[in-house]
């Protein structure tokens, strides 16, 4: 089990590779909600996602054997991201599993950062078996998105430095998809603040972590069509025991509710983030919890959005 100890260790170890990432107020906000928000922003962390941290964790741990024989992993984009571009400061070969039908910006960026992608087919399932057979074949290490004790711990340090910055807060609130983040954050906030409580948010369409939490049974992904691409997998067995350990609530909003949080960060804050990202703020927004006069924490996943759409239309 990850403690706030393995936290504040990731801290040190990662210190001087990851970036310290700002966090933000607005004015406008605060007034909406009738509380005081203070947004994390991991959309400046390298690779545009808080994935860097846990990567970076995990691949500082690896034996020099496992360096050797190059790391494995099966994810949409962000992760692929972050490992890509830790692989390659770090010299080791890395494999990238993703889906058909992966973001293209976020393929672009992982090819970009040198690593090998291999695709497969629009399934956790399918990531899975994939991975798999390569580390059988070429004897690959998978760091894996989530279901690691490193990756958690380094996920962690986002909200760790949150609070470091700010001080105390009533609330944290971060998206869950996996678990990775949602764990590390809440091992971390109770750790800073033991009487503070963590929520996790989640699409109403990709819900299994709510139904997981809140029926006390691990619900599979069936990789729903959310706008929320990051937020398609599944709890697993150790995320969800951390997450039922450590968190208070996970609420889940609307696809509306999530392009309405997306907008507000571009047009009022300035702020590129994706909509799995935004979806903690989009909690915040709809009220999913009380927020008068409470101190909220908010972690801005990520910043990896493919804009092409938007720039053509501005073409014609």
């Amino acid at each position: 089990m990850v403690t706030f100890a393995d936290v504040k260790a990731a801290q040190l170890r990662i210190h001087g590779l990851v970036n310290k990432t700002s966090v933000m107020t607005s004015r406008t906000l605060n007034s909406r909600v009738g509380g005081s928000v203070f947004l994390k922003c991991e959309l400046f962390q390298r690779v545009g996602a808080f994935k860097f941290r846990g990567v970076t964790n995990t691949l500082l741990q690896l034996s020099e054997q496992e360096k050797a024989r190059g790391v494995i992993t099966h994810s949409s984009g962000n992760h692929a991201q972050a490992l890509a571009l830790g692989a390659k400061l770090l010299g080791i070969h890395a494999v990238i599993v993703m889906p058909r039908n992966a973001p293209a910006v976020k393929v672009q960026a992982t090819q970009g950062y040198g690593a090998e992608i291999v695709f497969c087919d629009n399934s956790v399932e399918a990531r899975e078996t994939t991975c798999e057979q390569l580390m059988k074949t070429k004897g690959y290490t998978l760091i894996h998105p989530y279901n690691d004790d490193r990756i958690i711990a380094g996920a962690g340090t986002a909200a760790l430095e949150l609070i470091q910055e700010v001080g105390s807060v009533d609330v944290m609130m971060c998206p869950v998809g996996g678990g990775g983040l949602g764990s590390g954050t809440a091992i971390a906030t109770k750790g800073a603040c033991p009487d503070a409580q963590v929520v996790l948010v989640e699409p109403e369409l990709a819900n299994d972590a709510c139904r997981s939490f809140h029926d006390g049974r691990l619900y599979p992904s069936l990789y729903p069509n959310t706008i929320a691409d990051g937020l398609r997998t599944a709890l697993c067995p150790r995320t969800f025991h951390i997450i039922r350990d450590y968190v208070d609530d996970i609420v889940t909003v609307s696809e509306a509710e999530i392009v309405q949080a997306v907008q507000f960060l571009w047009e009022r804050m300035k702020l590129v983030v994706e909509p799995s990202g935004a979806v903690g703020l989009a909690g915040v927004l709809a009220k999913k919890i009380p927020t008068q006069e409470r101190t909220i924490g908010v972690i801005l996943s990520g910043g990896n959005i493919d804009v092409t759409p938007l720039l053509k239309s501005l073409t014609k």
